[in-house]
Order: structure tokens, then sequence, then C-alpha cells
């Protein structure tokens, strides 16, 4: 008998199976040159099924050494036309020509593949995906009822995560250090299990890692170059936690039950995130909520009847639209890491899809840092009102936030009101963080007093300017030919701001009396001067009139009274270079850090080796802050001492 195995079957790692069995003992199996040329392609470019296919023909050619088989390789080699394209069919076609000029019987898994091999009047054999798979794989000897991951690489004795989720230790498996060849031989089989498991699927196929999912476990291989030396790891739930086990359950059900849901959960890794994620999406499947998921990769343990998508074509966007049209009650988004993903996350919630998120996060304001970073700050608790935090699978903390025009907390009381996003620990209403712009900046503050019982202690310094004055001897000199170099006046956008401009003067003169004077400091803040006895009019009781202002315009508007006007007096400017494409500009009252390349990101900045902030940049590649303040007196010193000037995205 006769055959000629196609790629996938090669890769499938079936042939050697039947001919051990004696179904094809002392056939003749004829592979394609074809066949080799695509296996060697995917071998060079890292991806695990070369590897995989190439262990098959070495297997067959040992059967052949044995004369268990007569092995021929046969055909040309397809030229460089052919192999860019093979996704057409074209490598597919050369296969089956062999086929055809050797009358063999034709073997592949490929359902494509077998249908024109029949149009084409060949004998063909069409290997199934094989169900009910029991034989244990080699990898699964590592794990026993504790074991929540596995780790194997080569030249080092295996270890493994064991233990509950609040007390995990890790243990040695043996003394022997893992060689090569065993990994070799376990990942083969792994790819195998994933072609015939109907459980199982390549996740990920890159060069030097692949991500494969078999039932509940999800297993990577990684190899040279992607890392330093062949590496499995295989992960698995140990737990199927139902939603009332969690503390405040009842409070969780909720919010995620009201239809304006947009609840996030964080925490750090291997807190239990995901864990209680598809908890919430059992509940809602059983509470007659349509239900999808949005992962990447796929390892979401969930009920057959929530649908789990990934990233369509490699981008989240893609399948966002596809959801939109699917039109389901509720979609757990797992988990969010680029700013696309937070993007598409906000673009659904404001579309009326309940949201629930996943986010890495060491404490509550991380995650309110790492979501400020990509959302604007004055939209988000129309995307996210509810923030879950968790600790070693359990909930530590449930925090509401909500958006008023107010002093933010714990500053002076002669500080203007301006649009505050509150973080409030739901249970005792306390406030944990608060969010504002400050001279440009925005802030993610503690609130004084509260800070201590409601969070940890804060992993990044948060800078606030003083508003006190400081003394304003210029500390930089002037050295034209060298330092300076002058501003040429803004440019661009000038219209659009003289319009902002004259609409918050309209809005704004339907509550006082007296002149207005607004100056638009940036697309989205602007700073208007009012007579003094008109201040409380226009802000309103309880901010009532600015609020309706600001949401109406989309400007933030910060309201002074016209005592604080400055005269009108030339501004001298002066923009000198840092490092890099790095600027400082310095202004009558004003320091700014401009870095365009920075735009909308949050950043350290550092003086030589020495961190000294953290800021975000803003919608214009600046970081404003007020000249007469300490952190701007230290960065001119800095930059006098001739130490360099520099920012690192965080």
């Amino acid at each position: 008998m006769k055959i000629v195995p196609d790629t996938s079957v090669v890769i499938d790692g079936r042939i050697t199976s039947m001919i051990k069995t004696g179904e094809y003992t002392g056939s003749t199996i004829i592979i394609p040159e074809a066949v080799v040329a695509e296996l060697e392609a995917q071998a060079n470019q890292g991806r695990e099924i070369g590897f995989s296919g190439l262990t098959e023909l070495q297997n067959l050619s040992r059967m052949a050494a044995e004369e268990t088989v007569e092995l021929r390789f046969v055909g040309e080699r397809p030229s460089l036309d052919q192999v860019k394209l093979a996704s057409g069919g074209e490598i597919d076609a050369l296969i089956r020509n062999v086929a055809l000029e050797y009358d063999a019987t034709f073997i592949t898994s490929d359902i494509v593949q077998s249908e024109v091999a029949k149009a084409k009047g060949l004998d063909v054999i069409y290997l199934k995906p094989q169900i009910g798979e029991s034989t244990p794989l080699a990898i699964d000897g590592f794990f026993d009822e504790n074991t929540i991951a596995v780790h194997l690489k080569e030249r080092v004795p295996p270890v493994a995560k064991k233990g509950a989720m609040n007390d995990l230790h890790l243990v040695r498996l043996r003394d022997a250090p893992i060689t090569e060849y065993e990994l070799r031989t376990m990942a083969q089989e792994i790819l195998e299990r994933a072609k015939r498991d109907p459980d199982g699927f390549i996740e990920v196929e890159r060069r030097g890692i692949t991500v494969v999912q078999i039932g509940s476990i999800r297993i990577s291989i990684a190899r040279r170059p992607f890392s330093d030396g062949m590496e499995i790891t295989a992960v698995r739930p140990i737990v199927d936690v139902v939603l009332e086990r969690y503390a405040m359950a009842d409070l969780i059900k909720e919010r995620i039950t009201d239809t304006r849901c947009g609840v996030l959960i964080a925490g750090p890794p291997g807190a239990g995130k995901s864990t209680l994620a598809q908890s919430i999406a059992t509940f809602l499947s059983e509470n007659d909520f349509i239900v999808k998921t949005m992962e990447a990769p796929r390892d979401l343990q969930v009920p057959d009847n929530i649908t789990q998508y990934t990233a369509l074509e490699g981008s989240m966007t893609n399948t966002a639209e596809v959801l939109l049209l699917v039109r389901p009650d509720a979609v757990i988004f797992d988990e969010l890491r680029k700013s696309e993903d937070f993007k598409v996350f906000a673009d659904m919630r404001l579309a009326g899809v309940g949201m629930v998120g996943v986010v890495h996060a060491m404490q509550v304001q991380d995650a309110v840092q790492r979501i400020i970073g990509r959302i604007e700050a004055g939209v988000l608790p129309q995307i996210i009102n509810t923030i879950i935090f968790v600790e070693k699978g359990e909930i530590t903390g449930v925090y509401d936030l909500d958006f008023s025009i107010k002093v933010p907390e714990g500053m002076q009381s002669d500080l203007h009101m301006r649009p505050v996003v509150t973080v409030r620990e739901t249970v005792t209403g306390a406030i944990a963080l608060e969010v504002f712009k400050y001279e440009g900046e925005t802030i993610v503050m503690p609130a004084r007093g509260v800070w201590k019982d409601a969070l940890p202690a804060p992993a990044v310094p948060v800078y606030m300017p003083p508003v006190e004055e400081a003394p304003t001897e210029e500390l930089l000199p002037v050295e034209p030919e060298e330092r300076h170099v002058p501003l040429s006046g803004e440019e661009g956008g000038e219209t659009v701001w003289d319009t902002s401009e004259q609409e918050i003067q309209r809005e704004l003169s339907r509550f006082t009396d007296g002149p207005i004077d607004v100056f638009m400091k940036s697309d989205t803040k602007a700073v208007a001067y009012i007579e003094d006895r008109d201040v409380p009019a226009a802000i309103g009781r309880g901010g009532k009139n600015i609020a309706g202002i600001v949401n109406k315009l989309g400007i933030g508007i910060d309201i002074r009274p016209r005592s604080e006007l400055p005269p009108p007096e030339n501004n001298m400017v002066e923009e000198v270079p840092a490092s890099g494409g790095l600027k400082i500009r310095i202004e009558k009252r004003h320091l700014a850090l401009v870095a365009p390349e920075f735009k909308e990101a949050i950043v350290d900045v550092f003086a030589g080796k020495e961190y000294l902030f953290t800021a975000t940049v803003n919608e214009r590649g600046e970081i404003e802050l007020a000249k007469s303040s300490s952190i701007a007196q230290e960065l001119i010193r800095r930059y006098n001492e001739n130490e360099t000037i520099r920012l690192r995205p965080v």
C-alpha cells in the first residue's frame, strides 16, 4: 500500500501511531519534498509545529531503517514564489500532485485539503480529531491535586507551585535536571494532543513561543531565540469558586446586574482576578444574561453557553465590532493590557454594553493610574463605576467612582473648585482617592486621613506643587547663544481656542453681570476671570452651575476672581533644550517640560540618575508646573548644574 501524508498529518503524529498498531506496517510512505520544505520553513521561524513535524519524519526514518515500512522522499522543493503563496493552497497542490502521480492513498487531517483531493478523484483518508482521548500526557505526571503551575526548563530541576491561593509555595519535584530531549518529547506530545483533542487548540504561535490550551490547562512552550533555553510552563486552575463564596457577594451581584455595569477587577498577578471574573460570568449566565468574553489568550473556565472570543486578526477593536453586532448583555474582558484594550473597553461601555474588566495592579491607586493614562479622567465614572480589589483569592475592597465639582479633599480651602473624580470605599463611604487637574497635570491623590485605613501605602510618590508663594528669584542664567531658544509663538489651534473662549464667555454671562476674561490653557482646560462678587453665582450651589457648563462644553473651567487677573504685560518666554528631544519652557509664572513624543503618557522625571517625580504628559505633549513650586525650582537648579533632565515612560 502506498501512502502520501500531507503536512497536517505529519505534524499530527498519527502516522507513526498507526504503524505501531500494525495498520500500515509494510506500507510505502511517500513524503513529498514540499512537506519537508514547509516543515523546515516553520522550524526556521521558531514555530513548535515545525519541530514536531520534523521529529515525526525522524521517527519514520527509524522505522524504515528497521524495515517496518518503506520511506521515500519524492518531488521537487517548492520555489520561493510557491512558498509565498502557501496560504492560498500552492503547497497543498504540490502535495496532491504527488499522490496523483504515484496513484497513492492520500491522508490528511485538513478538511479543506480532504474535500479538494476528493474533487480531484484521489483515494482520501480523512483523519478526524480524536474524541475521548484518555491517555495522560507526560507533563500530567508533574501535577497533583494541589499543583497550580509546573515550570520545566532544560538543565534545571523541575519545580511546581502548590497550595491554596493565599498560601502558595515552590516545591522541587526532583533533583535531576530536566533535559532538552525530555522537553522536546513533551512539546511534540502536547502539540499532537492539541491537534486531536476537540477541547485543545493552539492559541499563540510565534517565533520561539507556542501557547496551547488543552482543557483547563494552559501550556507555554518557549525555545531559542525567544528564551535562552527550552522551557515549558503549564498552569491550571485548582479551584472553581462560586460567586456566593466571596465576601460582599450580594453587593457585587447588585453592581454586575445593573444595566449601567462598568466593573474593574484589580489586583496583583496571581491574586485570583480571573477566578472572580469567571465566577461573575457564570453567575450572569445563570441569571438569563447573554455573556461573552474577550481574552488573549483564552483561559477562563466558563460554561459552554458562554462564547469566548479572542483578538480578531490580532486586534480587539475588530472583536469589539463583532460583539456590538452580537449584542451581548455583558462582556468579560480578561485582561486589559494595551492602550487599545482600554479604549475598546471604554467604547463598548459607552455603547451600552455591561463590561467587567480585569487589570493587573498592586493597589487601587495603581489601577486608577493605569486607566487615566489611556482614558480622559472626566469620563472615567461613566466607564467604570465600581472597582473590586482582589488579593490572595479574597475581595479586600470595593470602591465606587463618582464625579463632582469641588475643592479636592486635604487641599487648602482657598484653592479654586475644579472637576474631581472621587474613588470612595463602598462599605464605609470613606474617600480613598481623588483624581483632578492641577496646573495642567493629572493628580491621583490619596485622601488625607482616609488613606491609611482604606488602602495600602502608596508605592509611587505623588507630586503636589505647593500653593504658597516661593521666592521669585530667577535661577536660570540667560545665555542666548547657547542655552535659550526663542519661542516662535503659538502654532495652530488658535481659531478653535478662540471659539471655545467665546462659548465659555457666553455660558458664564448667564450668571454674571461684569466682564469675563477667558484664557485656554489646553484643548480641555480653561481659566475664567470674573468679578469677585459674581464667583458664587457662577459656581452655583454645590457647583451645579459650573458643572452644567463643563458637561455641556467638555472643557474644565477654573473660576477665579478678577482681583487675581495678572496685569496686561509682556510675558517673557524662554525655551531651552534639555536632553534628546526634551525642552524646558520658562514663562513668567509657569515652567513646562516639552516632550511631544510622550504625549498623553505617564512618565517618571529624572535629573541625572535621581528620580524627581511622576507626572502625566498632557495632550499637547507638555508637563506644566507652577514656576514658584519647589519641584520647578529644583528642576531649574539641576539644569543650571548641567545635569541631564530626562523622561522615562512608566
